[in-house]
């Protein structure tokens, strides 16, 4: 049995034609944590929203996480203790820049600490909203695998990435890692 699935996507709760929610179409298991408020993000909302999903799990999940969902998920894990099989963190923006958008500020400041799971963190070398120095910065801290899949933008459906079959190849790895019994 594989570990279940949960999709957290980032600020506009990613539309029709990107990657997590093809998936999604492709793997009806698949379940996307749902927020209040897509445009107007408050951590602790995220947060809350996030944990009552992973409680309802009947089996430590995988968190397949775009841009704001991936820091949803870093501040869930410091304040949560429930068990989760790994994290596929795709274009974390960096929040802690002074010119970050208003809508990923309540995330500041970024956790630090390492995670107790298994994590792949992706980066672009042309991300808007976070550079390749800074994702590997994020990817030491959290003790991330960090995937550089070269320029990309925010690895989106506005940059090209429909399917991304490659992404779908790397969450293969984390859900095949962890087979419950």
């Amino acid at each position: 049995m594989d570990a279940p699935v949960l999709v957290l996507p980032g600020l506009g709760n990613s539309g029709p034609e990107h990657w997590q929610t093809i998936w999604e179409r492709a793997n009806p298991g698949f379940v996307r944590v749902l927020q209040r408020d897509w445009e107007r993000p408050e951590r602790d909302v995220w947060v809350a929203a996030l944990e009552a999903a992973v409680t309802a799990c009947r089996w430590p999940p995988v968190l397949v996480c775009h841009s704001l969902g991936c820091l949803t998920a870093v501040h869930w894990a410091g304040e949560y203790e429930h068990p989760v099989s790994g994290a596929l963190l795709v274009a974390p923006p960096d929040a802690d820049r002074p010119d970050a958008s208003l809508a990923s500020r309540s995330f500041r400041p970024i956790p630090r600490a390492p995670h107790l799971f298994p994590s792949i963190l992706v980066a672009s070398s042309n991300d808007p909203y976070v550079s390749l120095e800074r994702s590997r910065e994020l990817a030491r801290a959290w003790a991330s695998r960090l995937v550089d899949i070269g320029p990309a933008g925010h690895i989106n459906a506005a940059a090209g990435y429909g399917a991304w079959p490659e992404g779908g190849r790397l969450l293969s790895e984390l859900r095949e890692a962890f087979q419950p019994r």
